[in-house]
């Protein structure tokens, strides 16, 4: 039963969001502020609750397509261990809950929470998903919020360089990300009626697309020193990752997407990792230097 609740509300990738709201959360906290733990836990749990519903919101949405899709086949709902309408109610309170305790912390995290799942499973799931084969453009700016909401639950400005920063290393993580699996998992995607650019434009297309991306990701962590404060640790890990990245691609690329697609895929993601823990580092480290 736990791992059937688990499976519907994603815990995996959860736990991936947790991390990226607690690195808004540490990079947005002021300084001069006195540090309260239930607040970090009420918006543990908000975000939490908020990204559970909306997961398995999902899957009552998709369960028809999942069930023709051989790496979604065996979901709750899809194999039908969980039924449509209690996921969904299962869903909506796990929205409600989270909701409450994110507009409890900061309603700017409210707001960019509610933000996040009418776009996720409103715009995307509902329409641009079955219709569009860029839909995974306009349906990364949800993927990229968490961090976004982190932020805003200790600093509501949530405009400011430091955040758009945040923003962006997750935004532009996403289709390289995306689209490789789309490469490798590309009949499952045809067999469940979802369009994608490998099916409709063909690999070198795609890949041409990726590396327009993997540029502008890389550019970005490497122009981090414009958004956040900068130190050694930039120079130790930013660049080399950022150039990792490039040449991990290049070799992916000069495959046609047959060879090195794990090598890019892993690397691509560990990077988007350091790219966003760096700034903590450099914060927190300043602060500890100077206390």
């Amino acid at each position: 039963m736990l791992k059937t609740f688990l499976d519907l509300t994603k815990f995996g990738i959860v736990i991936f969001v947790l991390m990226s709201g607690m690195i808004g959360y540490a990079t947005g906290y002021q300084i001069e502020h006195t540090f309260e733990w239930q607040h970090l836990v009420r918006f543990l749990l908000g975000l939490y609750f908020l990204t559970s519903g909306s997961l398995a919101l999902n899957q009552v949405q998709e369960y028809k397509m999942d069930r023709k899709m051989p790496r979604t086949q065996n979901r709750p709902i899809a194999t039908g261990k969980i039924k449509p309408a209690a996921g969904l109610i299962l869903s909506l309170l796990f929205i409600y809950v989270g909701a409450v305790l994110l507009y409890e912390c900061q309603p700017m995290a409210f707001k960019v929470g509610m933000i996040s799942v009418v776009l996720y499973n409103g715009l995307y799931t509902l329409y641009l998903k079955k219709q569009w084969i860029y839909a995974a453009v306009p349906g990364a700016v949800p993927g990229a919020l968490p961090v976004t909401i982190g932020y805003a639950a200790v600093n509501p400005d949530i405009w400011n360089s430091e955040s758009v920063y945040l923003f962006l290393v997750m935004f532009l993580w996403q289709m390289p990300h995306f689209w490789t699996l789309a490469i490798k998992y590309k009949e499952d995607y045809r067999a469940g009626g979802v369009p994608t650019l490998p099916t409709a434009l063909g690999i070198p297309k795609t890949l041409y697309q990726i590396g327009l991306y993997t540029i502008l990701y890389a550019a970005v962590a490497i122009a981090s020193p414009w958004f956040v404060n900068a130190s050694w640790v930039y120079v130790v890990l930013v660049l080399p990752f950022a150039l990792k990245v490039l040449y991990e691609f290049y070799l992916f690329n000069k495959s046609n997407g047959e060879k090195r697609w794990l090598g890019f895929f892993l690397w691509t993601n560990f990077s988007m990792l350091v790219f966003l823990i760096v700034p903590v580092i450099d914060k927190w480290g300043f602060v500890i230097h100077n206390f």
